[in-house]
């Protein structure tokens, strides 16, 4: 696919990388020369998809590693596989996150609140956090994957919406503080992106198959992303946009202009 290798040599790391949105950007960025260690909590899943990519990009550099994004320990493991394995990081995806099935504010309890913002948002806290050292030594930089509803709110989604606008907000604090060391820092906001998760959304509706078609009405494009979409935003931030910080780069086929579709958003 990659004529040109745009991130040849590089040294990448994606977390929630073993389906969907990360999946996508560890086979883009392998097939564009990368090192790319990635990190999931489903150890036979993250194998698989190891071993699936290898084939796929005839990348062999790519490495799987087990990692809960809520544990510091597991953080740093991931971190320290990347450094003790290739000398340095050049990029950080933090992508790992989930979506709970939609609800008022009635009925979400504390405990999910803290629950959700812990792994959406506090794991990329821990990754930011982890792997900066790294990145300041050579002037790399990190790729926060938040979501359209930061902007526009998410249907049911008031912990979710919470979650990623708390990314965007984080994104560009930390782009202000590592300016000095020419760390930069963006975040991307998919819309609709066609996922095992947004699958999974769709299905605990009464009528998936109608989900599925309001997810394509919400963009003006007319149709749902793909994890591609997604991923070629990513090696834009990384390999071709060196005056780019601070940013957040909506990805979303529209769905924030003009006028929005009347039936409920899915996702």
């Amino acid at each position: 696919m990659a004529e040109s290798k745009r991130f040849l040599g590089k040294v990448t790391v994606v977390t929630g990388g073993s389906r969907g949105i990360g999946k996508a950007c560890v086979k883009l960025f392998a097939q564009h020369g990368s090192n790319v260690v990635f990190c999931a909590n489903d150890e036979d899943e993250g194998k698989q998809t190891e071993k699936e990519l290898q084939e796929e990009t005839g990348n062999n550099e790519i490495t799987f590693v087990y990692g809960n994004v809520t544990q510091d320990d597991d953080v740093k493991r991931v971190i320290s596989t990347a450094i003790e394995k290739y000398k340095r990081i050049d990029c950080l995806i933090n992508n790992a996150g989930t979506h709970p099935p939609h609800a008022t504010i009635d009925d979400i309890s504390s405990e999910q609140f803290n629950s959700l913002i812990n792994i959406n948002l506090t794991g990329y806290f821990r990754f930011c956090k982890f792997t900066l050292p790294a990145l300041r030594m050579v002037q790399g930089c990190i790729i926060n994957i938040a979501s359209l509803v930061a902007e526009l709110g998410d249907y049911h989604g008031v912990e979710y919406s919470a979650s990623k606008g708390g990314i965007v907000s984080m994104t560009k604090a930390l782009a202000v503080d590592e300016a000095e060391h020419r760390v930069r820092v963006n975040s991307v906001s998919p819309g609709n992106i066609r996922t095992p998760l947004l699958d999974y959304m769709c299905s605990l509706e009464p009528d998936p198959d109608k989900a599925l078609k309001d997810c394509d009405n919400t963009q003006i494009l007319g149709n749902i992303g793909e994890g591609l979409d997604i991923a070629m935003a990513c090696l834009y931030l990384a390999a071709d946009a060196p005056f780019v910080t601070g940013t957040n780069l909506n990805v979303s086929g529209g769905a924030e202009v003009g006028f929005g579709n009347k039936s409920e958003p899915c996702v």
